[in-house]
């Protein structure tokens, strides 16, 4: 018996900057059932009114198939493009994470926010909080080592990405 593979894939899209649109690309989702791991959403061309989409989502190939065919059937959709496939891509995540301790535990926090370079951007005698920048998998690894010094929570701001080299994916002016 063939095992079902899901993989996760970031997909970029560039949409009319219109109300209900996002709904509708969440709505494409939702309604199949599909989950949304990671959404960002930003205006992108103020003159052609565009705004770029950042969708990290799981599935079998089959799924992400179906996924990117039902995106671009969506009218305000201008271009869909898997980035985990097309080639070399870059991915970066901004996340908060407040830390509350004492003691040996906020050296220690520190210590570790300096190896991640996440900065400290608020400090109180009981509390830290930290700005963190890089990969899904950094941040997650941050986030884990500092629950470890005390009680945290943690606001994630969702995956960018972009892909490498001089090739411009999705089309917009300068």
């Amino acid at each position: 018996m063939s095992e079902i593979l899901e993989e996760r894939h970031t997909i970029a899209l560039l949409v009319d900057n219109e109300p209900g649109v996002l709904a509708r690309v969440i709505g494409l989702f939702s309604g199949r059932g599909y989950n949304i791991e990671s959404l960002t959403v930003s205006e992108v061309d103020t003159i052609k009114g565009y705004s770029r989409i950042t969708i990290v989502t799981s599935g079998t190939e089959m799924v992400i198939q179906q996924i990117k065919a039902l995106l671009n059937r969506l009218v305000p959709v201008h271009e869909v493009h898997d980035l985990s496939i097309e080639g070399p891509h870059l991915e970066r995540e901004l996340a908060l994470i407040k830390v509350v301790n004492t003691g040996e535990q906020r050296i220690e926090a520190m210590r570790i926010a300096d190896m991640f370079r996440a900065r400290a951007i608020d400090s109180t005698l009981t509390s830290f909080v930290f700005e963190v920048t890089g990969s899904p998998r950094k941040v997650n690894a941050f986030i884990e080592l500092m629950g470890g010094l005390g009680d945290i929570e943690v606001c994630r701001g969702g995956v960018v990405a972009i892909a490498r080299g001089s090739e411009i994916e999705l089309d917009t002016p300068n």
